[in-house]
């Protein structure tokens, strides 16, 4: 028992460690893409990693006065992380057993209520936009990624995401949860943050909006968590819906699994350099014609497709 429990809080650290360090890394890979195609040399993959450095070295600066503000950071941070031992990365969710995949929509939308409670708080009338916005692109791209999961779970006929995640690679790929997983992919882009569904911030219209009153190690704190949240997120993707092949060694699926959550995020980094912004009217409208097709995938899945 004790070397279960053991290897559970390992497996959990090690997620969480690896998303930890490999965020910035990924962020800075998607930066010198996106520099590529708009045809610049962009900055150098490690500087995501100096940013924190500076940010973090710097004094902690505060609009509003109270605990609760003072943590919002921290916490922000700190739900992206459990969010990591939820997920699979290279082998079923070390923590799974202590949430489901209802579980895991609660926490993945926890780090985007936390930031919009802190652009409220702010007292900034650019970050109450920006948290607006941030609102109304949640309960427009959450429902997305909920149905797209509970497709996956009738289909494994299971809520744990790993039982989804062994279902898929046994079974082979299947149209509705090829659907889903499409569609997944397609709210990945606002999960993270990016154009054209960079509503939130949009630093030409509001000035940073939900970040603008964040600076020194509040803002990298907040930083980080975006940048964990995008992986991690692209790794439930690449898990659940792409979890081919599979060798049954940890060390293999693992690597395996963060070379497609690269390839995704490397996606998401083209759509972010080749689209305007959307208002967030229009990103609404998107987002509710792929929740119609995640619909579809959901009554695939009911009919056995």
């Amino acid at each position: 028992m004790s070397w279960n429990v053991g290897a559970v809080v390992g497996l959990a650290l090690l997620n969480a460690a690896l998303v930890l360090v490999l965020a910035p890394l990924a962020e800075g890979v998607m930066r010198k893409l996106r520099a590529l195609i708009h045809s610049r040399k962009g900055p150098p993959i490690r500087q995501p990693y100096l940013d924190l450095a500076k940010l973090l070295a710097k004094e902690d600066l505060r609009v509003t006065p109270g605990l609760f503000y003072a943590v919002m950071p921290s916490l922000t941070l700190g739900a992206v992380l459990v969010l990591a031992t939820l997920v699979p990365m290279g082998a079923r969710p070390p923590l799974g057993f202590a949430g489901d995949v209802v579980v895991l929509l609660y926490v993945t939308a926890a780090s985007a209520v936390l930031m919009m409670l802190t652009a409220f708080a702010s007292r900034s009338p650019y970050a109450f936009v920006g948290g607006s916005r941030e609102m109304m692109l949640l309960m427009a791209v959450e429902p997305v990624m909920a149905v797209a999961l509970v497709t996956g779970a009738v289909k494994a006929g299971s809520l744990s995401a790993g039982a989804i995640m062994e279902w898929n690679a046994a079974n082979g790929p299947t149209l509705s949860m090829a659907v889903a997983g499409f569609a997944l992919l397609l709210a990945l882009q606002a999960q993270a943050g990016r154009l054209p569904f960079d509503i939130p911030e949009a630093d030409q219209e509001i000035m940073g909006g939900t970040f603008i009153e964040q600076s020194g190690p509040r803002l990298a704190l907040f930083r980080w968590a975006m940048w964990a949240k995008q992986l991690v997120v692209a790794l439930l993707l690449v898990e659940l819906f792409v979890p081919w092949p599979r060798f049954g060694l940890l060390p293999v699926d693992l690597v395996l699994a963060l070379v497609k959550a690269m390839v995704v995020l490397l996606l998401v980094a083209v759509i972010d350099a080749v689209n305007p912004r959307l208002r967030i009217d229009q990103a609404i409208s998107y987002y509710a014609k792929v929740a119609f097709s995640s619909l579809a995938a959901l009554a695939f899945a009911v009919i056995g497709m």
